[in-house]
C-alpha cells in the first residue's frame, strides 16, 4: 500500500501549484524536485518540495516546508534563486544513474521519505527515487547503505547549491 501512496504524492507534490483551482494557468514543470516527507507527515496535504530547479537554473527553495514549527495547511516560505547549470547536469547524471540501484526498505513503517524527481521533455527518460525511512539502515545490506549514501549527497549537493 505504502508504494502506490508516495506514486501519488510524487506526481501531486511534482507540480507547482498543485490544489491550485482548474482554471489557473499552468506554470513549467521543474527539471528537478526535492521533497521530503517527514515521519508521521503522511496525512499533511500542505507538503511542497523543498527545492524545484527549473531548465534554465532558476529555483524555488522552500526553506520550512518540513518544520514541526510550520502550522499544518499554512504554506511554506518560498526564496527564489538559482542553481548553476554544472551542478543541475551534476545531478541529472547522478539521477540517471541512481534510478537503476535498489535503496531497500527498512524494517518498520511510517518513517518518512525523501524522493528526487527528474521531469524531462520526454516523459519516458522521467526518473523517480524514492527512499523509504532516510534515516534508518535495520535489514539494509551494505550495497543498500551505500545507495542511499550517493542518494543523501545528491541532495544535499542540489539544496547546498541553490543561491538567492
Amino acid at each position: 500500500m505504502r508504494l502506490p501512496i508516495i506514486g501519488l504524492l510524487v506526481c501531486a507534490l511534482a507540480l507547482p501549484g498543485a490544489g491550485a483551482l482548474a482554471h489557473a494557468e499552468p506554470g513549467p514543470l521543474p527539471l528537478i524536485s526535492v521533497t521530503t516527507i517527514p515521519a508521521g507527515w503522511s496525512t499533511r496535504t500542505d507538503l511542497r518540495p523543498v527545492l524545484q530547479v527549473f531548465d534554465d537554473g532558476t529555483a524555488v527553495y522552500r526553506p520550512d516546508a518540513v518544520s514541526k514549527d510550520r502550522k499544518a495547511e499554512t504554506a511554506p516560505k518560498e526564496e527564489r534563486g538559482k542553481v548553476a547549470a554544472d551542478v543541475i547536469s551534476a545531478a541529472r547524471e547522478e539521477i540517471e544513474a541512481l534510478q537503476e540501484i535498489d535503496f531497500g526498505i527498512p524494517a518498520g513503517e511510517g518513517k518518512g521519505a525523501q524522493i528526487v524527481d527528474l521531469l524531462t521533455e520526454d516523459p519516458a527518460e522521467d526518473a523517480h527515487l524514492v527512499v523509504y525511512s532516510p534515516d534508518a539502515a535495520d535489514g539494509l545490506n551494505p550495497e543498500q547503505q551505500a545507495a542511499r549514501k550517493r542518494f543523501t549527497d545528491l541532495t544535499k549537493k542540489l539544496v547546498d547549491a541553490f543561491e538567492k
